[in-house]
C-alpha cells in the first residue's frame, strides 16, 4: 500500500541518529545470525558477540555517550510548505532534515572504529560484519540525499472520494537531485522492477498512468521535490505551487497546525479526527450509538509536538473535543496533586497513577456500554454482592476518591515487590468493607499495630504462597506484596523521602507541569533494562546499572481538561531514555528467543537419546535398553573402543560419567535424565526426560519412551521420576 510505504520512509527520516545507529547495529547482529541453528548455541547472537569480544560492552557505552553530543536541528517557527497544502488535508506530519546529525553520528562511529580495536574487530569480523558495509552505505547515502533537501520534510494526506491522496514535500537546496534519485532507485531495483518513477516538470506534462500503476511517483522541480501516490495528485499540487494559492491555512485545522510552530517545533504530527470519523463508512445503528456512548465521537484534532520549552526538550500531545468531554472520554479527572505517589519509592522501577472523575460513574458507563452488546454482562453481580454481603457501588466505589497508584518496586524471584494505593473518601467505611470481604473468603488473616498504624496480612494459598499486606494511612489504602514493602511505603510518606519529594523525579517533570496532573507514568529506563538483561546477560546488566546516573527517568504526565486531554514528557520522544525503554520492551522477546532455542535443543537431545537407545538395544540385545546416559556415552578413559558399558552413541555433553542412574546431566538450560524399566539384567523399556533448569531457561518439559514419540508438558512441577504411562499422556510434539 503506498501510504504504508511512505510512512515507513517518513519514520526513517524522523528517527534521530542515535536511535538509528543503535538500531542498525542490533538489527545487523540479528540478521547475520539467521542461518545459525538452535543446536549450535542457545544464546542470542548479540550475547554471543558480547562474550566473544571482551570489553565490547564498555565500548558501546562510550559510543552512546559520544553520540549524545550529536547536534540536532533547531526548532522551526514557521513552515513554507504548510501554507501551500490543499484545504482537503486531513493528516499532517513535519520532520526536520536530520542529514547533518546523521553525518555527525557516522563520523563519531567511524572515529570510534579507528580508536577502539575491540569495536573494530567486532565490526569487521563479528556477527554484524556481513551487514556492516550496507549499514555504512545506507548512512552515507542518507547523508548525500539530505544535502539536496531543505530544513523540513512534510508528509500530508487527504481522502478524496474513496481514494487516499498522499503527498511528501520538501524544498530543494541544490541541483542534481533528479540524477541522484535515479541512480539510487536503479541500484535498489537492480534485479526488480522499480517501484518509484522520477520525473521533472516536462516529463510530468506528458506522463501517463502505468498499468498496473506504480506505487509512488516523484516530481523534482527547481524549488521543491514532491512525492505522491498517483499522477493526478502530483499534477494538482505542482499547479498549486505555480499559482502560490493558499488553501490549508485558511481552514480551522490548518490554523491549529500552524499554531504549533509558535515558539519553535522540531517534529509535528496532526490528524483531523472529526474529518476522519466522517469518512468512515456508516455501520449499524448499534455501532453508531456505541461510539456516541463512549463520548469519543466528539474527538476533534489529535496533535503531537516535539519542541523546546524553557530550554528543555518536551514531547507533548493534545486530543481535543468539539464539546465538553463526556462518557468514557470524561473519566480522567481535572489535574490535581497526586498524594498517592507520596507512598512510592524514589527507586521505583515502574509506576502508574491516575485520578478518575467519579468511580461510580465509571462503573455505570462501563455497565452501559457492555450491556448494550451483552445484556447479561452483569447478571451475576447481584448474586456476588449477596454472597459477600456487600454492595459494589455503596460499599466500595463510592468510598474511593478516584485516585489510584500502582508501583513495581523491584523484580526478584520468587515474587516481585509491588504496591497499590487508593485514595479514600471515608476511611472507616472502607475498613469495614475490607473486613467483611476478608471474612467471607475465610483466608488466614493476621492483624498487628505499629506506631499507631493498624496492619493486616492475608495469606493466599498458592505456589509459592502469596501474602497480601494492607493498611490505612492519612486517607489512603496501601496494599503491598510484603510487610517490608508496606511499612517502607508508610515510612517514606512520613519522612518525606518518597518519589514525590525526589529531586530526580521533580527534575524529570515537564516545565510548568508540576502543579498537578490527571495521570502519570514513571519509569526508570536504566533499571528496567538492567532487570530484563539480568536474565540473559548479567555483565551487560551490571554495566547498565552502573551507568544509569546520567540518564533521567521517563515521566509522562497526562492532563484532563474540559475540552481536551493533553500529554507531556520531558524525556524527549526519541532520545536515549526512549531508546532504552524500547530496549526494555525488546529484551523479553530476546529472552523468549533464548527459551525457544533451549527448548528446540532439548527436544533434539531427547530425540538423540531415543535413537541411541534403539541402536543400543540392537547392538546388545541381551541387555535391552541402556540403564543410564553414561552407558550411552563415550569411554571416560578416552579410549576409542566401545562396549556395552560405554557404547559411544551420544557425546559427553549428555553421556558423561556423572550421568548415571538417578543423576541428571545439564545441557543448554535443561536437566536430562534416563530411567530404565528392567527385569533382572534386561531393560525392556525406558523414559527419557528433559526438565528446564529455571523458568527463564524453558517453559516446557519433554519426555519420550520406546515408542519414539517426543512429548511435552507445560508444568513448573515436572520432576523425575516420570512413569511410562504418565509420559504417554503428555502432548505429542508436532
Amino acid at each position: 500500500m503506498p501510504y504504508a510505504r511512505i510512512l515507513q520512509l517518513g519514520r526513517r527520516i524522523v528517527f534521530k541518529c542515535t536511535a538509528l545507529m543503535l538500531a542498525s547495529l542490533l538489527a545487523a547482529s540479528f540478521c547475520g545470525a539467521q542461518t545459525r541453528t538452535a543446536a549450535q548455541s542457545s544464546d542470542p547472537p548479540w550475547l554471543q558477540d558480547l562474550n566473544k569480544y571482551p570489553g565490547l560492552t564498555g565500548e558501546f557505552g562510550q559510543l552512546i555517550l559520544k553520540l549524545r553530543n550529536v547536534q540536532f536541528p533547531p526548532g522551526r517557527t514557521e513552515s513554507r510548505i504548510l501554507t501551500l497544502l490543499p484545504e482537503t488535508t486531513m493528516s499532517y506530519a513535519a520532520f526536520p532534515n536530520y542529514g547533518e546529525a546523521a553525518h555527525q553520528a557516522l563520523n563519531i562511529f567511524r572515529q570510534e572504529l579507528q580508536e577502539s580495536p575491540v569495536l573494530r574487530d567486532w565490526w569487521q569480523h563479528g556477527d554484524v560484519s556481513k551487514a556492516a558495509p550496507k549499514i555504512e552505505g545506507f548512512l552515507d547515502r542518507f547523508d548525500q540525499f539530505s544535502q539536496y533537501l531543505g530544513q523540513e520534510i512534510v508528509v500530508s494526506g487527504a481522502i478524496v472520494g474513496r481514494d487516499y491522496r498522499l503527498l511528501v514535500v520538501s524544498e530543494v537546496r541544490k541541483p542534481g537531485l533528479k540524477t541522484f534519485l535515479e541512480q539510487t532507485v536503479a541500484e535498489i531495483s537492480e534485479k526488480s522492477k522499480p517501484v518509484v518513477r522520477i520525473l521533472d516538470p516536462q516529463e510530468l506534462a506528458t506522463a501517463r498512468e502505468l498499468s498496473p500503476p506504480e506505487e509512488f511517483v516523484v516530481l523534482v522541480r527547481r524549488d521543491f521535490v514532491i512525492g505522491a501516490n498517483d499522477l493526478g495528485t502530483l499534477r494538482n499540487f505542482s499547479a498549486r505551487l505555480d499559482s502560490r494559492s493558499v488553501g490549508f491555512t485558511s481552514t480551522a485545522f490548518g490554523q491549529r497546525v500552524a499554531s504549533s510552530y509558535e515558539g519553535g517545533v522540531t517534529t509535528l504530527g496532526a490528524l483531523d479526527v472529526q474529518k476522519l470519523l466522517s469518512q468512515i463508512p456508516a455501520g449499524s445503528t448499534q455501532d453508531r450509538m456505541m461510539l456516541q456512548r463512549t463520548g469519543f465521537s466528539d474527538m476533534k484534532y489529535l496533535v503531537w509536538e516535539h519542541k523546546d520549552v524553557k530550554g528543555t526538550t518536551v514531547s507533548q500531545a493534545e486530543l481535543s473535543f468539539t464539546a465538553p468531554r463526556r462518557g468514557m472520554a470524561s473519566w480522567l479527572a481535572e489535574p490535581a496533586p497526586l498524594g498517592s505517589i507520596d507512598f512510592a519509592s524514589p527507586k521505583a522501577l515502574l509506576l502508574a497513577a491516575v485520578r478518575l472523575s467519579d468511580p461510580v460513574q465509571v462503573f455505570e458507563d462501563l455497565k452501559d456500554v457492555e450491556s448494550a452488546s451483552n445484556p447479561n454482562a452483569f447478571a451475576a453481580l447481584p448474586a456476588l454482592e449477596q454472597t459477600f454481603k456487600l454492595n459494589l457501588k455503596d460499599d466500595v466505589l463510592s468510598q474511593l476518591t478516584g485516585e489510584a497508584m500502582v508501583e513495581l518496586v523491584r523484580v526478584a524471584p520468587p515474587i516481585a515487590a509491588w504496591r497499590v494505593v487508593f485514595g479514600l473518601k471515608e476511611q472507616h467505611h472502607m475498613q469495614q468493607t475490607l473486613a467483611t470481604l476478608v471474612a467471607a473468603t475465610h483466608l488466614p488473616t493476621e492483624h498487628f499495630e505499629d506506631a499507631g498504624v493498624a496492619y493486616s496480612s492475608i495469606q493466599v494459598p498458592s505456589s509459592p504462597p502469596l501474602q497480601i499486606e494492607y493498611a490505612f494511612v492519612d486517607g489512603y489504602l496501601i496494599v503491598a506484596s510484603s510487610r517490608e514493602a508496606l511499612t517502607s511505603a508508610i515510612q517514606m510518606h512520613r519522612d518525606g523521602e518518597s518519589l514525590a519529594k525526589s529531586k530526580n523525579f521533580l527534575a524529570s517533570l515537564p516545565p510548568g507541569h508540576d502543579s498537578g496532573v490527571s495521570a502519570l507514568l514513571y519509569q526508570d529506563p536504566i533499571a528496567m533494562t538492567a532487570v530484563r538483561l539480568q536474565q540473559v546477560a548479567p555483565g551487560l546488566a551490571q554495566y547498565f546499572a552502573k551507568s544509569g546516573g546520567e540518564i533521567k527517568p521517563g515521566v509522562i504526565c497526562v492532563y484532563g481538561e474540559e475540552r481536551s486531554i493533553r500529554e507531556a514528557n520531558a524525556s524527549g520522544s526519541l532520545d536515549i531514555p526512549a531508546v532504552l525503554v524500547g530496549a526494555a520492551i525488546a529484551i523479553p522477546n530476546l529472552l523468549r528467543a533464548k527459551i525457544a532455542a533451549n527448548e528446540a535443543s532439548a527436544a533434539g537431545s531427547i530425540r538423540t537419546i531415543v535413537t541411541a537407545q534403539v541402536t543400543y538395544a540392537s547392538l546388545y540385545p541381551e541387555r535391552g535398553f541402556a540403564p543410564d546416559l553414561a552407558t550411552l556415552g563415550p569411554d571416560p578413559n578416552k579410549l576409542a573402543k566401545v562396549s556395552s558399558d560405554h557404547a559411544g552413541l551420544i557425546d559427553e555433553s549428555l553421556g558423561n560419567p556423572a550421568c548415571t542412574a538417578g543423576e541428571a546431566c545439564t545441557k543448554s538450560g535443561f536437566r536430562f535424565k534416563l530411567m530404565p524399566v528392567c527385569k533382572q539384567k534386561s531393560c525392556g523399556e525406558f523414559i527419557a526426560v528433559a526438565v528446564p533448569v529455571a523458568r527463564n531457561s524453558g517453559t516446557r518439559s519433554f519426555c519420550a519412551t520406546s515408542d519414539g514419540i517426543i512429548r511435552f508438558k507445560r508444568d513448573d512441577n515436572v520432576l523425575p521420576p516420570v512413569s511410562v504411562s504418565a509420559c504417554r499422556t503428555w502432548a505429542p510434539l508436532q
